[in-house]
């Protein structure tokens, strides 16, 4: 297992997403002095329809790039380093080219790309970077150095929540990683991109869950990854799509997929926090019925949260918030959640509460108040 499972999995996901336009290379060294370039990217093909669905990844990858991802936010350090990488690859393709008779052309000149979770102003009018002119059609968060130096920085945090930014964006930290992960579940199952991203966030949490105990300190986003579950629920899915197609019901899709993420995520309840409660599992049934990329990104929130089998109370709160939310807010029958609603649901017995959820769909929140008020008292 590495001992940089962030770092391999940027390589390779880049690696995966590019190979189909052209040659790439990961951890290619440059000069005597063995400097690794992070990836390496030389275009030999345009797949119209791909590039364009790689979104601003696909605009990098219009020439040779030396592409470098950093977990943390870049540094000057940093900066200078990739510099010096990028300017050691352009005099060893010069060296290259006299050996063999031949001009070093604009083309075959390599393009810097830093790939960043965020970037201070401080930090980027030090440097000089500037913001490109809006017709030049490059997004929000993407900066560059004057046009000779050939470099380019992504803040992946400023980057806006498109499908064009979303290959990027899984680069990103915390609630942008979390957020392009639920896009990503939410894709066609029969997505081949899809389908191999997910599998890399598997190795990723694998790799994870190997240098673990313990997390080093300021990790603990690690703990939010909850990689593992994507390939799970995505195999749990295929499976009762398949189950609705031959029985030829749109009914029993929708069942079967509810039916996979129920087990889906009772399986990583009880993983995480033992036997479930009566309350906890009459949560569970209106949960499954979320959309895919919600249900998704309620998962990576749930392993937030802390295990052991006397945290249920969070769970409980957590699960009773979403509900609600789907039921009243996403409705527009509220804009927020009264403060004492929670509280007063997860106060019920386990019958109860049963039975409200049953009816939830049916109730007004005046009705739903009335009925928590006769249940109480």
């Amino acid at each position: 297992m590495t001992k940089f499972p962030h770092d391999q999995f940027a390589k390779e996901y880049l690696q995966e997403l590019l190979s189909p336009l052209g040659e790439v290379e990961t951890s290619k060294d440059v000069t005597a002095e063995v400097r690794e370039i992070d990836v390496w990217f030389q275009p030999t093909s345009f797949e119209g329809e791909y590039v364009q669905s790689l979104g601003l990844l696909g605009k990098m990858a219009a020439t040779v790039a030396v592409i470098e991802p950093f977990r943390n936010p870049v540094n000057t350090e940093g900066i200078f380093s990739c510099v010096v990488k990028l300017l050691n690859s352009r005099a060893k393709l010069g060296r290259q080219t006299n050996r063999e008779d031949q001009r070093l052309e604009e083309r075959q000149l390599p393009r810097l790309w830093i790939l960043t979770p965020t970037a201070s102003e401080l930090l980027l009018d030090s440097f000089g970077f500037r913001v490109p002119e809006e017709s030049e059609g490059w997004a929000k968060g993407v900066y560059f150095l004057t046009q000779v130096w050939r470099v380019g920085l992504i803040a992946i945090h400023q980057l806006p929540r498109s499908p064009e930014t979303m290959w990027l964006r899984m680069l990103g930290r915390g609630r942008v990683q979390e957020q392009a992960i639920a896009e990503l579940s939410a894709l066609p199952v029969d997505n081949p991109l899809r389908t191999n991203a997910l599998e890399l966030l598997y190795i990723l949490q694998a790799n994870l869950q190997a240098n673990t105990p313990p997390i080093p300190a300021g990790d603990d986003e690690d703990q939010e990854l909850v990689m593992a579950i994507a390939p799970l629920f995505q195999q749990h899915l295929e499976a009762a799509q398949q189950q609705g197609l031959q029985q030829g019901l749109q009914q029993g899709l929708q069942q079967g997929r509810e039916e996979g993420q129920r087990m889906i995520l009772e399986s990583f309840l009880q993983v995480r926090y033992g036997e479930l409660d009566p309350r906890t599992v009459a949560l569970i049934l209106p949960i499954s019925a979320l959309p895919v990329a919600e249900f998704t990104l309620l998962l990576v929130q749930l392993s937030t949260l802390p295990a052991g089998e006397n945290e249920h109370q969070n769970v409980q709160i957590l699960l009773a918030q979403t509900v609600m939310e789907k039921t009243f807010i996403q409705s527009g029958q509220l804009e927020e959640i009264p403060v004492n609603l929670i509280p007063d649901l997860l106060a019920l017995s386990p019958d109860n509460l049963s039975s409200l959820l049953a009816d939830l769909p049916q109730l007004s929140i005046e009705e739903l108040m009335a009925r928590l008020a006769q249940s109480l008292t």
